[in-house]
């Protein structure tokens, strides 16, 4: 919960937009060769010199994306840089830069501001990037966060979502449908607590898969990786909106079609046990749930030895050819065709 009277609350007024600005980035380092002027200036100055740049943008919005019921501002941060370095990931280039912008109602002290901030600051430094500009401005809905993610890649190692080719492997990594599940949880305890103020809900059972729902990670660490195993993906994409639906997109890009085994996503006990006590079939929340932030890849099969045998990687399919489609292969050998719900209508 945002109140806590007992916590000092400083008016937003008593800054006004810079000396807000300043005072939320006082702290916030320059790390990257790059960055060449960043806050405190019209515009920050970034040198690339031979490298592509890579820049992805997203929204986020309370009670859309986020609900402070249940989400600490300092999480909040953290998660909205790290929903955004997945996507400059996903090209297998290296975040570099961000810039965060903020609009903001009255109902916010400072004290909440910097909380959130100090989330982005810890995302800054985990994640090594420098935060290089942003804005900040009144809002009447709530509290909105846009940021936009640079980074940079050598023109030979970026990879697209429209590279994949018949008989390449589908690879994705981590697990699936933990976020998902961690809502679920949260929603569920947001609902006895309206009830029950005084109930203190006992959370130990779903330690993963809340953190999955509050603070996700980016894989930074599988760009390297693939790098070091001398693997360049043939298309990939993060999954944000929920496997089936990341597959569609890959797919379509690609002009293939592609055979997805259920028995071969890769899903945490938590997960499954969770899906059980909410009687909810764990492959429909893997291809459904979103909010993992893995990255879902293919590669040919000349580059499987490559990849055999390491922890962070499954093998979920197999590409085809586009006329036959984009199926669900059950654990009962039955074809199911896939279609993305995504978590819009998983929701509703």
């Amino acid at each position: 919960m945002i109140e806590d009277k007992n916590q000092q609350r400083t008016p937003l007024s008593d800054l006004g937009e810079f000396a807000l600005i300043d005072h939320l980035t006082k702290h916030f380092e320059v790390t990257q060769k790059t960055t060449i002027k960043s806050i405190g200036d019209d515009a920050a100055v970034l040198d690339f010199k031979k490298n592509q740049v890579v820049i992805s943008t997203d929204l986020l919005i309370e009670n859309v994306h986020f609900d402070l019921s249940y989400m600490p501002l300092k999480h909040l941060g953290y998660k909205a840089i790290v929903v955004n370095l997945s996507d400059v990931y996903a090209m297998n280039a290296i975040a570099t830069q961000v810039t965060v912008s903020i609009a903001v109602s009255n109902r916010f002290p400072l004290e909440a501001l910097e909380d959130l901030y100090a989330g982005i600051e810890t995302a800054a430094k985990v994640y090594d990037i420098d935060v290089v500009g942003g804005d900040t401005t009144s809002s009447t809905t709530g509290l909105l966060i846009s940021v936009t993610a640079i980074g940079e890649v050598e023109p030979k190692d970026v990879v697209y979502r429209n590279g994949a080719k018949p008989n390449d492997l589908l690879v994705v990594t981590g697990d699936l449908g933990a976020a998902y599940m961690g809502l679920q949880v949260l929603e569920r305890e947001k609902e006895v607590y309206k009830v029950n103020p005084n109930s203190q809900p006992d959370l130990e059972s779903y330690t993963y898969i809340i953190e999955r729902q509050l603070k996700p990670e980016a894989r930074k660490d599988v760009v390297k990786l693939l790098s070091e195993l001398k693997v360049k993906p043939s298309a990939m994409i993060d999954i944000s909106d929920g496997l089936s639906s990341e597959i569609m997109h890959l797919c379509k890009q690609s002009k293939v079609g592609c055979d997805l085994y259920e028995s071969k996503i890769p899903l945490d006990q938590e997960v499954i046990s969770t899906c059980e006590e909410f009687n909810i079939d764990s492959t429909t929340v893997a291809l459904n749930g979103g909010e993992d932030y893995e990255l879902l890849f293919t590669i040919s099969q000349e580059d499987y030895p490559n990849l055999k045998g390491n922890p962070n990687f499954t093998v979920i399919g197999y590409i085809k050819e586009a006329s036959e489609g984009m199926h669900l292969v059950t654990r009962a050998e039955t074809k199911i065709p896939i279609k993305a719900q995504g978590w819009k209508n998983f929701n509703g």
